[in-house]
This record gives C-alpha cells, structure tokens and sequence, in this order.
C-alpha cells in the first residue's frame, strides 16, 4: 500500500515521566492495530525526555481518521499528566518512500 500523507507528532515528557510516555506509545501501538488507514506506525526515542509519534495514511481520509481514534484520544486525555507542553502535531507530505 502506497503512502501519501503522515503526521509528526513530537512530546516533551514531564520529569520523571519518562517511563509513563513509553508504556503509552507502547500502548497507542496496540491502538493503531484496529486502524486499516494507518498504514505505518513508529512511537520512537528522540531524546532523554523527548518523544515522537510517526504515522503515514494512504490519503487525508485515513489521517483524518487516526486524528480522530483511539490514540488521538488516548492522546488527549493524558496530556496534562504526561507532558510538560501541548503535543506538537504536524501534518506531513510523503515525497517518497520504501515500504516492504
């Protein structure tokens, strides 16, 4: 399935929280399995209390479709516990990409 559009979504962990976020990405993964749109899913590392999700859809319906499922929720609901700032949610143009 091809990829067109994504979302980059950064989260900045408030101290001591840091566990807290990565069982919750781990979490949102089992989510996104109930998703048929989202096509490619990463929750990944970028700093010691810097996060990320990475996400690709085939088109907008099935990235307006994650925003507003489960994680988005899951997403929202936890904010105020987990991070020290509002996530940073970028909608992003695939240009290319590999996918197996």
């Amino acid at each position: 399935m091809a990829v067109a559009v994504g979302l980059l979504v950064t989260l900045e962990a408030k101290p001591g929280k840091e566990r807290d976020v990565e069982e919750f990405l781990q979490v949102g993964r089992k989510l996104v399995d109930e998703e048929p749109a989202t096509v490619v899913w990463f929750g990944v590392k970028l700093g010691p209390s810097t996060y990320a999700i990475i996400d690709f859809f085939p088109d907008d319906a099935g990235r307006t479709a994650h925003l507003q499922g489960q994680v988005a929720k899951a997403l929202g609901e936890r904010a105020g516990e987990l991070f020290s700032a509002p996530p940073d949610i970028k909608p992003i143009d695939v240009l290319a990409s590999k996918l197996p």
